[in-house]
């Protein structure tokens, strides 16, 4: 965190707050006569900080503010200079509120950051106090919490009328707002929002993917914009939902996905270079480097700015190519959800009822409590020595607690994770370690850490060897349906579709409940809800029991029951259960 700032139309200096806690003097301009009469007046300044009033008479002349239209156009001048600021003024500005005066009402913002991880804060704070900045079109991942921090803001005040992201999750507002047809949604999933930003980035057209095979991502039924409620509180499509290009491949169905360009990007690096040389430190650099890439101005705001050498050139995660224009990080970041070792009697990361202590606990949650664990114990025996998984929150989370002892797995987290940990301890607690539920987390020896294309890259190509999910409904030809209720709740897919795009690779588990909380079954013969994806799941256990599913088809396809748990009976299961299944000769007990 940036602590002080000298500020003038030529220099500022900044003290990082990075372990050095050494003041650096960044240059604005490049000219060496402004270089050093700037540093003079710093040295002069000394223990006391110069007023902008007196910086701004001494070189009578406003703060360089470069006017353009905020296209990527090369200078055809007889020196190479910056696409977008001459490189006579330099990358570095005084602050956010002059580096935004220029975007335009109606401008494709691309905004950085998994849940508040990594998010352009001070940038969007000055976007917000832009009152005359409307209509805009917003890229993200995700937008933020119910509260005042991330995108939020900027859909309450009205300033977002259209977006596409993956993920609403716990951001309600925003739902109701979608849901009453005050907001123009477009859900795209996780790994496909970083694939479309990387092709617009590389000058591609688009990509052709499995993410979203037969659900509603293909056929378009998901409506962009609902009319708002009349006096009946009926509603009507105002903007219908994209129908997608399918074209066979290899024998597998894939859909075409068009980049995602933008007017501008927006992140937030730990530290940077006068160069725009940017490093990003553990899960921010989730989205950070791929919006950078597909935009025509990128705007960074840097938690540390340094010298150009002062960063190695093996340390730089986004080369300064990319980057126009750098401001210093006055707003902190925030924590969405704070979760630590003592606050919690499980040793894994995970969301739900498990963080509370047995003793205070109703009989039903009691229940429940015991139940989710059941489900975890059994799906621990889904993983092996030294296997690479991706375990979804929640439930399946659970699973790395009853490992064996001296069993290791590899956790992959889709925000940017090889190796996560446990939660951490009170003193571990870092806001740039997150896993895919915003958790705080921790890194085990080992871990690597990388942007969300590499991370979908190592999903969608089969490197994970198994992935358990969640489900709201689970069919008995395998598919899985578990992002949203229509007119209910849309959370949105996240990386969910990416997690089953290729079930002949990874193995894909569900684990569930049997039955709802209305008592209603969720492994049916054909799921009621929006598809997540069509026959992928292998294996579904409940706190009930374990079926095997035919996918492929192989025999005849459906499912067959292949383990009670214990107390509970083959009758009771086939009662509970929506769809008919066969029974394994041998049945098991867990």
């Amino acid at each position: 965190m940036i602590r002080n700032i000298i500020s003038t139309s030529k220099t500022f200096a900044a003290c990082s707050g990075s372990s050095s806690s050494r003041c650096l003097t960044t240059r604005v301009s490049s000219a060496s006569k402004s270089v050093f009469l700037a540093r003079q007046t710093v040295q002069k300044a000394s223990s006391s900080l110069v007023s902008q009033t007196q910086i701004r008479n001494y070189y009578h002349e406003p703060y360089p503010t470069p006017k353009h239209d905020l296209k990527s156009v090369p200078s055809k001048g007889d020196h190479a200079e910056s696409r977008i600021t001459p490189h006579k003024k330099g990358k570095v500005w005084i602050d956010a509120e002059h580096a935004i005066k220029d975007i335009k009402s109606g401008s494709t913002i691309l905004s950085a950051g998994f849940g508040l991880c990594g998010t352009a804060e001070t940038i969007i704070t000055a976007m917000t106090e832009r009152k005359d900045l409307q209509d805009l079109m917003v890229v993200s991942n995700n937008a933020g919490n119910a509260g005042s921090a991330g995108l939020s803001p900027l859909v309450t005040s009205g300033q977002i009328q259209r977006m596409i992201l993956s993920y609403l999750g716990t951001n309600k507002g925003l739902m109701a707002n979608y849901i009453n047809g005050k907001i123009a949604l477009e859900l795209s999933p996780q790994g496909t929002i970083a694939e479309r930003l990387r092709a617009a980035g590389a000058g591609m057209p688009g990509i052709y993917t499995r993410s979203g095979v037969g659900t509603f991502i293909e056929t378009g039924g998901i409506p962009r914009r609902f009319s708002p409620k009349d006096e009946d509180g009926k509603q009507t499509v105002v903007q219908e939902g994209v129908k997608k290009e399918v074209r066979e491949i290899d024998g597998h169905k894939y859909i075409f996905e068009p980049a995602i360009h933008g007017d501008v990007a927006i992140l937030r690096a730990w530290k940077v270079d006068r160069a725009g040389n940017c490093v990003f430190r553990y899960t921010t650099k989730a989205f950070g480097p791929l919006v950078a890439k597909a935009a025509k101005l990128t705007i960074v705001e840097a938690e540390n700015i340094v010298e150009i050498g002062e960063i190695g050139s093996m340390d730089i995660d986004l080369p300064g190519i990319y980057v126009d224009r750098i401001v210093p990080a006055t707003v902190d970041k925030q924590i969405e959800i704070k979760t630590t070792r003592e606050q919690s009697e499980n040793v894994s990361p995970s969301s739900g009822d498990e963080g509370h202590k047995s003793e205070s606990l109703t009989p039903a949650l009691a229940e429940a409590k015991e139940a989710r664990e059941r489900i975890a114990k059994r799906a621990s025996k889904e993983l092996y020595d030294g296997a690479y998984v991706n375990l979804g929150v929640g439930i399946p989370v659970l699973a790395a607690n009853y490992l064996p002892e001296g069993q290791k797995v590899w956790i992959q987290s889709e925000n940017g994770i090889l190796g996560m940990g446990p939660y951490p301890l009170e003193d571990e607690v870092d806001a740039d370690i997150i896993n895919a539920g915003k958790e705080t987390v921790t890194l085990v020896p080992g871990a690597a850490v990388f942007d969300s294309s590499e991370s979908f890259g190592m999903i969608r190509g089969g490197h994970v060897d198994v992935s358990i999910l969640g489900a709201m409904e689970v069919s008995a030809n395998g598919d899985l349906a578990n992002y949203m209720i229509p007119g209910k709740l849309i959370k949105g897919m996240g990386g969910a579709m990416d997690l089953v795009s290729n079930p002949d690779s990874t193995k894909i588990v569900v684990v569930t409940t049997h039955v709802d909380k209305y008592g209603k079954p969720k492994v049916l013969e054909s799921c009621s809800l929006p598809l997540t994806g069509v026959a992928v799941v292998s294996r579904i256990i409940t706190d009930l029991a374990v079926f095997d599913v035919d996918r492929n088809k192989k025999n005849g396809g459906g499912l067959t029951l292949i383990e009670v748990a214990e107390g509970h009976t083959v009758d009771e299961v086939k009662e509970k259960t929506g769809a008919s299944f066969k029974v394994a000769p041998e049945i098991k007990y867990f």
